[in-house]
């Protein structure tokens, strides 16, 4: 009797797989809708993005539904499918519907503000062609267009000629992208991790330690460096940190800075930093995401100094250019060691080997297949020019100082430090009643009202509530809105004979 190993290895009769063939192509074919089928898919959808776009000014920035969504879970996939009017109809009440709207110029509660559309265009366009920008043998136009945005940028904060860089998903993996270099950078290994020293203050991005632990540094001393009265690190605490620690037997080898933190906006001094790096040789990496393409405006350059100076720095597209989420971006001044950190080879891969006249995505990131990220940003780029993104940038700027000076107007309100960018905290000191706990219902009575959605945030225990200014829908109308909604909720919640 034939074994399982037999059956697998004994070929099938030629006519049994024909008239597999056969039966199996026409299904299969439906995955390929000729024009009118297209058109029939493709028109229902523009249909529906127009009217959302059209609408977007009356509907709630924030709508907390009875069910949250939960209607989604009658729609699992099915052996047959559904008619594309039905399936939108879910997708406006059960994902579009509710949470929070961040195509919103409403939206001011936390920081990324994408969504311009020609981005989506773009996107439409790589998913299309499906083009796979990870290597240069495949999509030789993709990995040249991928590399002059890395330039682009690199050029814009100041980096040489030496420098490289990838497209990401996001902060998250850019910072993760960079602390692996530095990681390997400095040699680091699994032995010398304990005694190896990284140092950033309280108001790092939470996605550092996250990164920290994912490269293998979870147990490597994290040192918070203290910070000023406006949230910035401290350069001569980390000066001092750097040196007791090494008269302690350890070796530092990675400072962490901030160039626009979440929850103030704060910008760390980078170039005192820089010097108290490189005197003492650590890597200085500089957290960007947020605050980096304000570099495009004269404000923004202003405060974003140093940053030149940093050995690897994240932007996120998504974020200071208005790009739909899943766009971030990592550079390196070296990108030779940014390579060695990434680099692969694979012997079904020795075909993509012959021509390489620029460096491969794939061999400067953690990831291999990748979308072709580079269109959402290069197509409106083109479209546009810069000075729309430049103008933009200043005017969230300039909102941020505008709303600082008018939520003074109101009695009762006290501020955070002065914005350096475009985030702004306040809270309300009631009569009556304990400050965290009212400021704590103002939040949510702001979120539910729907007109304009904030965010809140505990620094050193304080509640405070945060205003961060980058939806690129978002101008002054929008501020002065929202500064009239948090008078009426003030007056309500005051006025309220429960709250005691």
């Amino acid at each position: 009797m034939p074994t399982e190993s037999d059956r697998l290895e004994t070929p099938a009769n030629l006519v049994h797989i024909e008239t597999r063939l056969r039966a199996l192509e026409p299904l299969t074919r439906k995955l390929e809708p000729d024009g009118e089928a297209r058109r029939q898919l493709r028109d229902p959808v523009l249909h529906y993005a127009n009217r959302f776009l059209k609408e977007l000014d009356q509907l709630p920035v924030f709508l907390e539904t009875a069910d949250r969504g939960a209607g989604i879970h009658d729609y699992p996939p099915t052996e047959e499918g559904r008619p594309i009017t039905e399936v939108l109809g879910v997708l406006a009440r059960d994902v579009d519907g509710p949470g929070i709207n961040p195509a919103s110029g409403g939206h001011v509660g936390y920081i990324p503000g994408g969504g311009i559309y020609p981005s989506a265009l773009g996107d439409y366009l790589a998913d299309v062609t499906n083009r796979y920008s990870g290597i240069f043998f495949a999509s030789p136009g993709a990995v040249r267009m991928e590399n002059m945005i890395v330039r682009w940028m690199a050029g814009l904060v100041g980096y040489p000629e030496t420098a490289g860089g990838d497209l990401t998903s996001g902060g998250s993996i850019a910072n993760l992208t960079a602390i692996v270099t530095a990681r390997e950078a400095r040699e680091i290994r699994a032995a010398g991790v304990p005694r190896s020293v990284v140092y950033m203050t309280h108001q790092a991005h939470h996605c550092i330690p996250k990164a920290l632990r994912i490269a293998g540094l979870s147990e490597a001393v994290v040192r918070e460096v203290p910070m000023d009265e406006r949230y910035r690190m401290d350069p001569a605490a980390l000066d001092a940190q750097i040196r007791a620690d090494r008269d302690a037997g350890l070796r530092p080898f990675l400072v962490v800075a901030s160039a626009g933190t979440t929850d103030t906006g704060a910008v760390d001094p980078i170039e005192a930093i820089a010097d108290v790096a490189q005197r003492t040789g650590l890597w200085l990496h500089v957290d960007a995401a947020y605050g980096g393409f304000f570099l495009l405006c004269e404000e923004g350059r202003e405060i974003l100094t140093g940053l030149r100076r940093a050995d690897s720095l994240v932007l996120d597209p998504h974020k200071g250019l208005f790009l739909p989420y899943g766009s971030g971006a990592v550079l390196v001044r070296d990108r030779e060691l940014l390579f060695r950190a990434h680099h692969y080879q694979a012997d079904y891969m020795q075909d993509a080997a012959r021509s390489q006249d620029e460096p491969s995505p794939a061999d400067h990131s953690p990831e291999l297949t990748r979308p072709f990220r580079g269109l959402r940003l290069w197509l409106p780029l083109q479209l546009f020019g810069v000075a729309p993104f430049r103008a933009a940038l200043s005017e969230k700027i300039w909102l941020a100082r505008y709303f600082y000076e008018r939520i003074q107007e109101i009695p009762g309100i006290e501020v955070g430090p002065y914005p350096e960018l475009s985030v702004a905290i306040f809270r309300y000191l009631p009569e009556r009643g304990e400050p965290n706990d009212f400021n704590e219902r103002l939040t949510r009575a702001i979120q539910e009202d729907g007109r304009i959605f904030m965010s809140s945030t505990r620094i050193d225990g304080t509640f405070w509530i945060r205003v961060a200014v980058l939806v690129f829908r978002t101008h002054r109308q929008t501020i002065d809105r929202g500064l009239e909604v948090i008078r009426e909720k003030i007056r309500e919640l005051e006025e309220d004979p429960q709250y005691d």
